[in-house]
């Protein structure tokens, strides 16, 4: 039987029966300290609330509030950004404007240092980045799943016809990712200020590689991670991977820009098109001889 694509809806795998994946489905909640107690993935209303799909033998994560889990992230952040034992929090979706005015979008999680009289004594950005996917979660399988979900596991997805959703992480990285970095990410690297990534493994295994430097030197920092399950439980824990440590400039040239082919492919490529033109237009020449005999 082919596997449903859902690895959790609403925090919790599917299959979950426990006391608490029930409440959290039944009243739509989300447990991973998003900004209201409800998820609101896609909708407000009608949240989507599928957190990680599965991808072949792996999963992906899906909605970057996931990653929120515990707050590991930002603990993590902090520990990069500021001196051991400084005051610290987060505040959430905060705008950031350009020196014209112009908004460069929203900041995920700003982390905030401040002393003992609640001044602001030093701050970091952190971006918290999952994939967008392809195909139609909600329809095929989101709501079959909250209609009735006895029945959406029993089904045998082999013999459906609905097409399972899958990750697309080279648009995410590239339309989404690489922009925060450039229009935010150069904001905070012209402050000065170090800026943290929180990824899931499966994403940062599809970006370019990265130049590592040590710590001390870095003003970036990758924080990844994966979901491992938990039996006893049945239900995924968020869980450090690995922490990546760059510097900005080589990264973002490292991501935004393209790795060049030979000149010759390319070129190679433009004589073949140049040459089916031109054995196009001799074609079209020689039509129009024929036609001007016959008319004789």
């Amino acid at each position: 039987m082919t596997k449903q694509p859902i690895a959790e809806v609403f925090g919790f795998p599917p299959d979950s029966k426990t006391p608490e994946a029930i409440r959290y489905r039944k009243n739509r909640l989300c447990p991973y300290n998003n900004k209201v107690p409800n998820c609101t993935k896609d909708k407000v209303l009608d949240p989507l609330g599928v957190c990680s799909i599965f991808h072949g033998d792996d999963l992906a994560v899906i909605c970057p509030v996931r990653l929120r889990q515990d707050w590991l992230i930002a603990e993590e952040a902090a520990a990069f950004f500021f001196a051991p034992n400084t005051r610290w929090t987060t505040l959430v979706e905060v705008r950031l404007n350009d020196k014209f005015g112009k908004s460069a979008g929203n900041i995920d999680v700003v982390l905030v240092a401040y002393d003992k009289n609640g001044k602001v004594t030093n701050f970091g950005s952190l971006e918290v980045q999952s994939v967008y996917i392809s195909g139609n979660l909600r329809t095929a399988f989101f709501a079959p799943y909250m209609k009735n979900s006895v029945q959406y596991l029993r089904t045998n997805w082999s013999e459906s016809k609905k097409k399972s959703p899958h990750p697309d992480y080279l648009s995410s990285s590239r339309k989404r990712l690489a922009p925060q970095l450039i229009y935010k990410g150069g904001i905070f690297k012209s402050w000065n200020r170090k800026q943290a990534v929180a990824v899931h493994r499966a994403f940062f295994e599809t970006l370019p590689s990265l130049q590592e430097v040590p710590r001390e030197k870095a003003d970036m920092a990758w924080l990844v991670y994966d979901l491992v399950h938990d039996e006893s439980q049945n239900r995924y824990n968020l869980t450090t991977t690995k922490i990546v440590y760059t510097e900005f400039k080589h990264t973002l040239d490292r991501i935004t820009l393209s790795a060049a082919p030979p000149v010759e492919t390319f070129l190679s490529h433009l004589q073949l098109k140049l040459d089916a033109k031109l054995e196009g237009a001799k074609s079209e020449n020689e039509g129009d001889l024929i036609d001007e005999l016959e008319n004789i």
